[in-house]
Parts: C-alpha cells; structure tokens; sequence
C-alpha cells in the first residue's frame, strides 16, 4: 500500500525502519489524499462519518498540511506544499469562521504551524492579498475564547506565527495553573491525565520555542524554554514505559483514534535536548508505534487512516471525531524535524524501558514488563461514566469493555446490579522499590466533588464507604497487582479483571509451578480463581484473595478495540469484614502472590503523616505477605506502604 525502503535491521534490529521509512509514510500517507481534494483545494474532503462540528474539510486540509509541512521543513520536497498552497487562496472564503470554542480555532493552529515551518517556501510567497485573507481569517483565533482545557495553545500557536505576544501569554499563563509538577497537566481545570498532556500541553510549549528561536516571529513570554523542556523530561520518565515493546501504546482516554500522535512527545524531547530517554530508545519507541498501528490495519484499502484503533472502532471515538480526526497523528512526523544526522536517526534502534513508577500527580502506577504494559489508574477521570477513564486499569494489550465494565469493582445491588464507579478521588501514590502503589475513594453514583462530599483533591479524612461507597488501593509488585477494597461490613461485592478478545480458553487453573506461586486453597477462601487465555496468547488472571467464594466469566459482545466478543473474568462474594482483595495478572509473567490478613483498628498504633493524608491509627488496616518474605501494611485512609515490624 505504501511503498517502503528495504529495512535495515543493523542500524534498526527491533523494527528495521529508519527515517526514510518515515519519509515514506508521510509520502504515502499524502499521496493517498489526491482524489479527495476540493475542486478549489480548500478542503480535503474524506470518505467517513461526519463530526458534531461540520468542519471536516476544513480538517482535512489543516491537519494533513501539518503532515506536508514536517516533511517539507524536514528536507522533503516543496511540491508537496502545491496543493496546500492553493487551498490557502480559496480557502477563507469557504472555511468557517473561527468563533468562540467552535472546531476552526483547533484547525487554524496547525495552520499557522505549517505554514511557520515552512515559511520561506510557502508564506514568504503567497500573493500579499492571499496572506491578508488567511491572516484575518486565524485572527479570529486571538478574538475569541477557546475551550477551557489545551484548547488555549491553539491561539498560542497562531498568536506565535502572527506575533501577536498578547495572545501567547494569555495562553501560557492560563494552563501555567495546571501544572501539577512531575511533568503532568490536567487538561482544564479538572482531573483529566491521559494522552493529550504529551500531544498537546507538552507538545505545543515546546514547539512554540523551537519555531520562535529558529523562525522568529515574537519573543515568548513567561517561562523560558529550559522549564519546558524540563517538565517534558520528567514526564517522559513515566510516559516511556506506557509503551510495550511490540509497540502498543496505553489505550487509555479519549482521541485514541489519532494513535501514533503518541510518538510526539518522544521526538520533542529530543527538540528540547531534554530527554531522558536515549536517542536510540527514542527512534525505537517512535518506529515501534508507527509500524505497530499500520501493519494492524489503521490504513483503510485507499490508504486512508480510518476511525478507530486496529481499523474502524466505534467506541474509540467521540462526538468530535470525524473522517479527517485521525489525522491529528500527523504530529508523530514532528520526527523529521530532526535532520538525517541528528544522533535519534544514526544511533542503533533501542527498546524501550521496563519497570514500574508510581506517579502520585495523576495517581497513576505505571508498570511494563515488555511484552505489556499497564497504567493503574487512581486520579484520571474527564467525567464520571467513561469506560475510557473510569476503569482501575487499562494497557496496551487490552480495551474497555462497554456492556460488562472490565477492570472494575462495586458493591453488588439488589437487583444485581454493580453501579458504575462514580466520582474518582485520588488518595495519593507511591513506590518502595519494586513496588508501588496508588489509592482512591469513589462514591458510586456521585458525578462531583459536592455531590460526593468529598474534596476534589482528596485531603484527609475523606471517606466514601457509606451506602454504595469504595475505598480502594492498588499494590503493584511485578506482573501482580492487588486490588484492595474496603466497603461496608456485609456487602455483597464483585470484582473484574482484564478482558480478552474471544475465542479463548477458559477456566484454566492457576499454573501450580514456582514460576505463579499461589497461596495454598486454605488462604483462599472459596478458591476463586479464573484464568482466560485468548487465541493470541495473551492471558488474564484473576485470583480473590479475601471476600470471594466463586469465579465466573461474562461475555461482552460489543468487545474491545483489539476484538469482538471480549470475555471478562469476574469474582463474586460477600465482605463479610468489610474487605475485598483479588490479584489481577495480565500475562504469564513470573510473579507470587501475596496472602492477606486484614488487622482490626489498634489505638496504639502509631500515627502515620503521608504527604497527602493523615493515617488514623485507629483506622483497619491490610498487610500482605509475598512469597519472599516481603511484608508491607496499608492503611486505606491515606495508605502509606511500610514494613511491618
């Protein structure tokens, strides 16, 4: 479909691509769009579902010349800029205006970046009255009020091109307030950490800097680019390893349907000369992901990027999403801006880090063994009732479910019913070595921090276990993760696991070898255990350690974006002392399971100050006991992991 230089598995040994291979897809990818030009080649008009805004074409236009322009501004030949460059003479007469919080402002940002990046071939160029209609009609990205969130970097980034300083500092000052530390942003003021604080909050600061020092337009404002690119360094620490090393990236959050955008913030790193990551480990994560998706079906028979994950997926997408969204993946081509010697294009193609880090800024714990890797997910919620953010756990092997919810906990109602898992309220997050672990408290059916009656940024003292109410703790250590809940004393409770795509074999024994040690069945009251293997190999382990006596698989036939039916293992059972704890295991790594002893509230216990709570000694406590020896306590009213004495 596109035509690919040979692969060099010398300079590439994991996936034989180079930047020329990069060059080649974005060639493809361009040639690919021809027959779908408008007559006056104002819009690149799609085949595909149209989105809320209407402005597809528009779309189309915009974020395939971002994709010209990093090839062009890259080395690559200016005809690719032809047709853009006639679309720029048509097109302010038929695009829509840009408004307040309406589609346009996000297109005319990648806009003015292509024509930034290509200035002296294109902008420089144009006919002065062609640049007086395409600068009145970005304008009205300085005019008028973006959506709350990264939205403000679209008139940043016109702002930047156009020098109007104003609008670049309003911009920057207001996400500045989001900026939690660790290299994370909420995207508004809100709770919501997934992929577009790579592809946009970082992304856009940066490239901000680069064009203002390499294309000078306007002095930036505010923070110098250092900061910046120090913030991304620190937020690729712990993005880098949301990448197994087959190239599955985390299907976590909305706009998936843009995959291989997740590669930008690898290469604006190396922009920034600020990555922790080495050149090679970088080229590996970025040429990992991109031939991941396209030789996984992305490409539609036309050589169209369709809408969906591995081809068409309806539940990837949003109300936004229409034929051109994918091609917000464009920004993984940032890449090219690197020249042909830069040391990611002539350094000897790397895999990408394994390990686990706790980040306690989104409550996430991220752990990748290489074959998988997962973020356990205490702090990230866009709004309440999103498989896409609501779940305890996603990966890159693995999806949401839709009608059976996956990854999830609740207390079973009278009708049997499990309610969704409501307001999330991050508790903090840590690590102690090889493990680490992340807490929450949710209250089932509240969709605000008021309604709940809890603070936004879980302060002390908070306590959901009323009606409905979970108070849970993830303890991470190798392939294992422990799910802990503590919920009223007596309450019937069932657990999910990972979802895998069916066929699958089912109802498969715990391996009884060293390499899964399990508790012997007298630690495992009911010896609740379920195992799903899929026909690709991939496995789901669920074993309850406490609180549940039977296991069972569910069948969701919508299934997940990596396959239709999915099979969700479950556990049931009842708290009859108000705690539920289960292992959940993706993959046949080598791990041991913990035994668990719930402890009753201790008035001499010590009082524990954590960073974000103070642990009441006369809270209950858990402490699990891994094969080694290991031993570590947690109180689940601001859990601090300790060691028993």
């Amino acid at each position: 479909m596109i035509a690919l230089p040979p692969e060099d598995r010398s300079l590439s040994p994991h996936t034989g691509w180079t930047r020329a291979h990069w060059a080649a897809v974005a060639d493809g990818l361009l040639a690919a769009l021809e027959p779908y030009w408008s007559d006056d080649h104002a819009e690149v008009r799609l085949p595909g579902r149209a989105s809320v805004s209407g402005c597809d074409g528009l779309e189309g236009f915009a974020r395939t010349f971002l994709l010209a322009a990093f090839r062009v501004a890259g080395g690559g030949p200016p005809e690719l800029l032809t047709p853009y460059r006639l679309g720029l003479a048509a097109g302010p007469k038929v695009w829509q205006p840009i408004t307040d919080r309406t589609q346009p402002m996000v297109e005319a940002a990648s806009i003015a970046i292509g024509l930034w990046l290509t200035r002296e071939h294109l902008w420089d160029t144009l006919d002065p009255a062609v640049r007086a209609g395409v600068t009145d009609w970005l304008s009205g990205a300085l005019r008028h009020e973006p959506v709350d969130n990264n939205w403000w970097l679209f008139p940043v980034m016109v702002g930047g091109f156009l020098g109007d300083e104003p609008a670049v500092r309003r911009g920057l000052d207001r996400i500045e307030g989001w900026y939690l530390g660790g290299g994370w942003y909420s995207d508004g003021a809100n709770r919501s950490f997934d992929h577009y604080n790579g592809w946009a909050m970082h992304l856009y600061p940066v490239l901000l800097h680069h064009l203002a020092a390499t294309r000078p337009t306007v002095p930036v404002p505010g923070l110098p680019a250092e900061v910046y690119g120090e913030r991304l360094g620190e937020y690729l620490r712990g993005y880098a390893l949301m990448f197994d090393h087959g190239g599955g990236m985390l299907y976590h959050g909305r706009s998936v349907t843009y995959r291989f955008a997740s590669a930008a913030p690898l290469f604006a790193g190396e922009l920034a000369g600020a990555s922790p990551l080495s050149p090679g480990q970088t080229r590996g994560l970025a040429s990992s992901v991109l031939r991941h998706f396209l030789d996984r079906g992305a490409l539609s028979a036309e050589g169209l990027l369709t809408l969906g994950w591995y081809g068409p997926h309806e539940p990837s997408l949003q109300g936004y999403s229409g034929s051109a969204s994918p091609y917000w993946a464009s920004k993984a081509f940032l890449g090219l801006l690197l020249p042909p010697g830069h040391p990611v294009w002539t350094a000897t193609e790397e895999l990408g880090p394994t390990g686990v880090a706790a980040l306690p800024e989104p409550g996430f714990v991220v752990h990748n063994t290489g074959a998988v890797a997962r973020v356990i997910n205490h702090g990230s919620q866009h709004h309440v009732g999103d498989p896409l953010y609501d779940r305890y756990a996603y990966s890159t092997r693995t999806g949401p479910t839709t009608e059976v919810p996956d990854n999830h906990f609740g207390v079973v109602a009278a009708d049997g019913t499990v309610p969704p898992r409501g307001l999330i309220v991050p508790r903090g997050a840590g690590q102690s070595g090889e493990l680490a672990w992340a807490a929450s408290v949710s209250a089932a059916g509240a969709v605000s921090a008021g309604k709940a009656g809890v603070s936004a940024t879980g302060e002390a003292g908070v306590s959901a276990a009323g009606e409905g109410g979970v108070e849970s703790l993830s303890v991470v250590r190798g392939a294992v993760e422990v799910r802990v809940h503590r919920v009223p004393v007596g309450s019937a409770v069932r657990q999910t696991g990972w979802a895998i795509p069916a066929p699958a074999t089912t109802n498969l024994p715990i391996p009884a070898t060293t390499d899964l040690p399990v508790p012997a069945a007298t630690d495992l009251p009911g010896a609740a255990r379920i195992s799903l293997r899929a026909a690709n190999g991939l496995v789901s382990h669920l074993v309850g350690l406490h609180g549940y006596t039977a296991a069972s698989v569910a069948e969701d036939p919508a299934g997940t974006a990596f396959g239709a039916p999915a099979l969700v293992p479950q556990l049931d059972g009842t708290a009859t002392d108000g705690w539920a704890v289960a292992a959940a295991i993706l993959g046949d790594d080598p791990a041991g399971l913990p035994t668990v002893t719930t402890n009753p509230a201790d008035p001499d216990r010590d009082t524990v100050t954590t960073t974000t709570a103070r642990t009441d000694p006369h809270r209950e406590t858990v402490t699990l006991v891994w094969p080694d020896g290991l031993t570590e306590t947690f109180a689940v009213t601001g859990p601090t992991p300790r060691r028993a004495t």
